[in-house]
């Protein structure tokens, strides 16, 4: 009797994640849709073709390679600085510890176009405009405040009983944190990296402030520009582009999604 009930709110939910889905099904049949028959507004793609995709591999690869070297590099940098300054929270408790997570998140309420106008300033004066390495820093800040705070929460939940033990065997700190607490803390490290990766993935605002204008490292989110003009739009191409943009993500969302669904809570609760 309950679930007949309650057929009515999985109605509602089937059609609000389909109104939520149109947009990405508009983008892949638009994707396979020749330029003559775009206005038409076909619900399929019936004047279907591949050459957007050509184009967009052909002229759209190297963006494409940027985002993922400045992704993967993000994730990297994150966990590197994440990890230890979490450790360093939780166990070592230094002076001002208890403080650091709220600092964090005032880092976080600062406005992301404020931020890259105090990079370009910076990366004019280093040279580190319109480079990888710049990117990887720049979309690092917006990563490690979400990484440490999500961190912390966890290792702060771990027995300490675990630690201590270790240490009275004679594990150093350092053994402690690489053998402990980082493979007990895989699923938070995998949702941290998960997030990290698409921040830096989809990132608009630092990569377009920091351009100097020779666009030899942009990413695919400036890549997209190539088929936008003041006379002219490749709708056919940028569309295909966006697809191609999206099955990295896509992916990762589908692997990682038992390892975010257990790091995101993780610390929530604590014995």
């Amino acid at each position: 009797m309950k679930h007949r009930s309650s057929w009515w709110k999985t109605l509602i939910g089937i059609i609000l994640t389909l109104i939520m889905l149109f947009p990405v099904y508009w983008m892949i049949n638009i994707s396979f849709t020749q330029r003559r028959s775009i206005r038409s507004g076909d619900l399929f793609p019936k004047d279907f073709t591949l050459d957007n995709y050509a184009s967009a591999l052909s002229s759209q690869l190297p963006y494409l390679g940027t985002s993922l070297l400045v992704a993967i590099g993000c994730v990297i940098l994150t966990l590197a600085i994440a990890l230890p300054s979490s450790y360093a929270i939780v166990f070592l408790e230094f002076k001002g510890s208890k403080s650091m997570n709220f600092l964090l998140i005032v880092a976080q309420m600062i406005p992301a176009v404020v931020m890259s106008l105090g990079f370009y300033q910076i990366y004019n004066d280093i040279g580190l405009l319109d480079s990888i390495p710049g990117l990887i820093v720049a979309d690092s800040t917006l990563s490690v405040p979400f990484a440490v705070i999500l961190m912390t929460g966890f290792m702060s939940s771990m027995p300490r009983s675990l630690v201590e033990a270790a240490q009275i065997d004679g594990a150093s700190q350092w053994g402690v944190f690489t053998k402990i607490v980082i493979p007990l803390s895989r699923n938070t490290v995998v949702t941290t990296s998960l997030f990290a990766f698409l921040w830096a993935w989809s990132d608009f605002m630092f990569a377009s402030t920091l351009d100097s204008g020779g666009g030899k490292m942009r990413p695919i989110t400036m890549g997209l520009y190539d088929f936008i003009g003041s006379q002219n739009q490749e709708w056919g191409p940028m569309m295909a582009t966006a697809v191609l943009a999206s099955v990295p993500t896509a992916l990762l969302l589908i692997f990682a999604q038992k390892y975010v669904a257990a790091g995101v809570t993780a610390g929530a609760v604590k014995d």
